[in-house]
């Protein structure tokens, strides 16, 4: 099944995804905005985890898919917990031309339109690294609805130093008061 955003799709990620894929996760560019730590990895490291994504309920992965542009990024849901109904979500977009143009927001709101009416989730975590002040302020402004909840200091170390990392989430009475109050969905 496909998750329709109001400008993209959520698809699953597909083999002839990974070249794209591995591109973004060997670019220092793309790897510094975020705050998990990248190895440089091989294609076969990449097709290693794309076997293993098959079969895997606690991990959801999306290739980020744009009609007459292609696949831009990756949106994930994981971490799921079943049994207490959260799960941990992260967005990648893949190179910085991408920014700026609303997909993010909508690839987030899709997301998010998932995991709450769909997986019926109670909350989405995510977290980020202090510096990357573009994905806390649309994460947390007006337009997505997610609170910073807190903040890990000295967390992630980059650039010869230590960064904080800001804890933010989501429930599932934030993302209907956001529906009601933008109309998102419309």
């Amino acid at each position: 099944m496909n998750i329709k955003g109001k400008i993209l799709i959520l698809r699953a990620i597909e083999e002839r995804d990974l070249e794209l894929l591995h591109k973004w996760a060997n670019d220092p560019v793309t790897q510094d905005g975020i705050g998990e730590l990248h190895f440089p990895s091989s294609m076969d490291f990449h097709k290693t985890w794309f076997q293993n994504l098959k079969n895997d309920r606690l991990n959801q992965r999306f290739v980020v898919d744009v009609p007459e542009i292609g696949i831009i990024g990756i949106s994930s849901i994981v971490n799921i917990d079943w049994r207490n109904s959260h799960a941990w979500h992260g967005l990648v977009l893949g190179e910085s031309k991408h920014c700026g143009k609303g997909y993010g927001v909508d690839a987030i709101m899709a997301t998010m339109r998932y995991a709450f009416e769909e997986l019926n989730l109670e909350r989405l975590d995510g977290s980020m690294i202090e510096y990357n002040k573009i994905s806390i302020a649309t994460y947390c402004g007006t337009k997505l609805g997610w609170k910073e909840e807190g903040r890990r200091r000295n967390y992630f170390f980059r650039k010869g130093r230590y960064w904080d990392q800001i804890v933010v989430g989501v429930t599932r009475q934030d993302y209907q008061e956001l529906i009601e109050r933008t109309n998102y969905w419309g």
